[in-house]
């Protein structure tokens, strides 16, 4: 049986190993967030089809449907230090390679400000695009996998819920708050400068999580004879089938996905056409994501103690129907950045609270093939999202006309969302939260 490092017997201090991970994840976040903005605006340059534009975003979220399963005997199988740390560098060398040939075709791009101009699509580049994407999601199922099944190796399970919280702003500042503007400044000089330093990012963040000492594999009985994929998947689907609140929570998490992914398709669409700015203000409007998740990454075990879990995951899908069907009506980008501050400082929430759960409940030897399950519903759901999304907006524009259209993705989300609203509230109570957690052995 492999060895672990042993969590930092301190209850104040969450030591250096976490530290190391907050740090390369805070990196990685801040490339993540310049290609927000350099991704979509490079598939804008390139077609003004809201199906192909759509197409990137489902690419991007497909491997969470076809390879979250596989993942997770992966991450239960390996060292899973390591298997982030290769992750990582893959993500380095995809990105450096869309870099590359965004810089070839850099002079026939048109200039930020001309996109209305586009009639046709550079094929060539939008395969490329298109690919990259795919290969760098299926690295991103892995890594993430690892990552949320490492943290219980070296944080203890009275901080978890500090760790998450701590972790899950910094990801959103740095996502949304820093590495955005950075994207638009550096999208305005080139546009493939922000993807060279996207994948700078990522070597970066392979090199702390290599730092990192020790070997973290899963914790498994000295008699135990490795099964073959099939069993053991099913062992993890078996596990989470049969915890009643887990598999609620994972079927509502994958329709909120599925909605707010529906939306997020067309949304450089939204921008352009609806509220009439560019790269620079649509960066300015993310900074709502960015206060609302660094905020909500924060104040998520207070108003889990003060209010309750459940009750703060139904505010999660109450504010997620309220803020999308407010966008969809709004033309005036302060009010979508107001929006997207409510709805995502109580989506943190929900991150925080149920990702603290799964880590607590959930066996070691099981974390990865459970989690990867949990994440099959909760993601596998996206690209669905995505297609629904791109659909929804070309079918419309026959019927109404294409500003009625992009708005009613949004009107489309806040309707899923009130749906699971009501469904959730009974399923999803600060009860069987409680005596969840409590059913764990001390």
């Amino acid at each position: 049986m492999s060895t672990t490092v042993t969590p930092p017997a301190s209850t104040k201090r969450l030591g250096s190993s976490y530290h190391k991970l907050f740090i390369s994840t805070t990196i990685s976040n801040i490339g993540d967030g310049m290609s927000l903005i350099a991704y979509p605006w490079l598939a804008s340059a390139i077609t003004r089809n809201p199906i192909l534009i759509a197409g990137v975003a489902l690419v991007q979220r497909l491997p969470w449907l076809v390879f979250t399963l596989p993942a997770g005997v992966i991450t239960d199988r390996v060292d899973r230090k390591r298997a982030m740390v290769i992750a990582d560098f893959i993500r380095f060398v995809l990105t450096l390679i869309v870099a590359l040939a965004v810089f070839s075709r850099q002079s026939s791009l048109p200039g930020v400000d001309e996109l209305s101009t586009v009639t046709g699509t550079a094929t060539g580049l939008y395969i490329v695009l298109l690919l990259a994407t795919l290969l760098l999601g299926t690295a991103e199922v892995l890594r993430d996998n690892c990552g949320q099944t490492f943290m219980p190796s070296i944080v203890r399970s009275d901080q978890l819920e500090k760790a998450n919280g701590r972790m899950w702003s910094a990801e959103m500042i740095a996502n949304t708050f820093i590495g955005p503007p950075l994207g638009s400044l550096l999208l305005l000089v080139a546009f493939s400068l922000p993807f060279f330093v996207d994948s700078v990012s990522f070597f970066a963040a392979a090199a702390l999580v290599a730092a990192i000492p020790g070997t973290f594999r899963a914790d498994r009985p000295d008699d135990h004879v490795q099964a073959p994929w099939r069993t053991e998947l099913a062992e993890g689907f078996r596990w989470l089938w049969s915890n009643d609140l887990l598999r609620a929570m994972a079927i509502i998490l994958g329709l909120m996905n599925m909605a707010s992914t529906l939306s997020g398709s067309v949304l450089v669409l939204f921008a352009q056409e609806i509220l009439h700015i560019g790269p620079l203000v649509f960066t300015i409007m993310g900074f709502g994501f960015a206060a609302g998740g660094a905020l909500g990454g924060i104040i998520a075990p207070r108003l889990s103690k003060r209010f309750g879990s459940g009750t703060c995951l139904a505010m999660t899908l109450a504010s997620g129907a309220i803020t999308s069907f407010f966008i969809g009506l709004s033309s005036w980008w302060p009010v979508v950045m107001v929006m997207f501050a409510l709805g995502t400082a109580l989506g943190s929430t929900w991150n925080v609270i149920t990702v603290s759960l799964r880590q607590t409940i959930i066996p070691s030897h099981l974390l990865g093939r459970v989690n990867s399950v949990y994440r099959f519903f909760a993601w596998g759901m996206m690209p669905i999202g995505a297609a629904i999304g791109g659909v929804t907006v070309t079918v419309v524009s026959h019927l109404v006309n294409r500003e009625f259209a992009l708005r009613s993705a949004f009107f489309l989300d806040a309707f899923i969302y009130a749906c699971l609203f009501i469904a959730g509230r009974s399923k999803l109570t600060t009860a069987k939260l409680e005596a969840a957690r409590a059913s764990v052995p001390a």
